[in-house]
């Protein structure tokens, strides 16, 4: 007959455990990734019937689809591409990126950046995935699509267009939509102005 709790039962089983060096908590047999900034440090894991959420402190850092098999491995490629970011050769090689599904307008834009900036240009990739710290994969997906049809392949031109995704307004790449700035006129240069230098006419 007492009265109901304060706040609704957290139907979770609650456990306790540590970072490894490769970024992964074990729960029931099974690791499941959070970012690499918290390597070897003590979270707190909550499992739930469909997920499980892994947090250190009061902040929660991880949540993922609950896995019901033996010594599985279930990764989200986002908390690494920060390791991934500083070490851009492994870009190819690291496991947790491995079967990332991507759309395929992400290839096209690192293959268009990797062949105009090479090594730069997989890093400057990387960092517009990054931008899945932030946005939605929707989101960023409708960036890319518009970043590769206005040939803007650049990290700075689809963190705008995805900013401007998610605000609703208009994405003002073009200098076009800023007729308040002033045009630079450059005129032909005849040779009669080099004579003039030599010559001390010029002003």
């Amino acid at each position: 007959m007492a009265d109901l709790p304060a706040v609704p039962f957290d139907a979770c089983d609650q456990a306790t455990g540590r970072v490894s060096s490769q970024a992964l908590v074990r729960y029931r047999t099974n690791d499941y990734s959070v970012p690499v900034a918290y390597g070897h440090r003590d979270v707190w894991i909550r499992g739930y019937v469909d997920a499980v959420v892994i947090g250190c402190g009061g902040q929660v850092i991880a949540r993922h689809p609950r896995c019901y098999g033996r010594e599985d491995m279930v990764f989200d490629p986002v908390h690494y591409l920060p390791l991934i970011e500083r070490k851009i050769n492994a870009l190819d090689q690291a496991v947790p990126l491995a079967e990332w599904d991507l759309p395929s307008e992400f290839a096209t834009l690192r293959r268009l950046m990797e062949a105009r900036m090479t090594k730069e240009g997989g890093r400057s990739y990387v960092q517009v995935l990054r931008l899945l710290e932030t946005f939605d994969i929707d989101d960023l997906h409708a960036a890319v699509k518009k970043a590769l049809h206005l040939g803007a392949v650049g990290f700075d031109a689809v963190k705008h267009l995805v900013l401007c995704q998610v605000e609703k307004r208009p994405p003002k790449l073009d200098l076009d939509v800023y007729p308040y700035l002033p045009r630079a006129h450059v005129g032909t240069t005849k040779a009669a102005s080099y004579m003039s230098l030599l010559s001390g006419d010029a002003a």
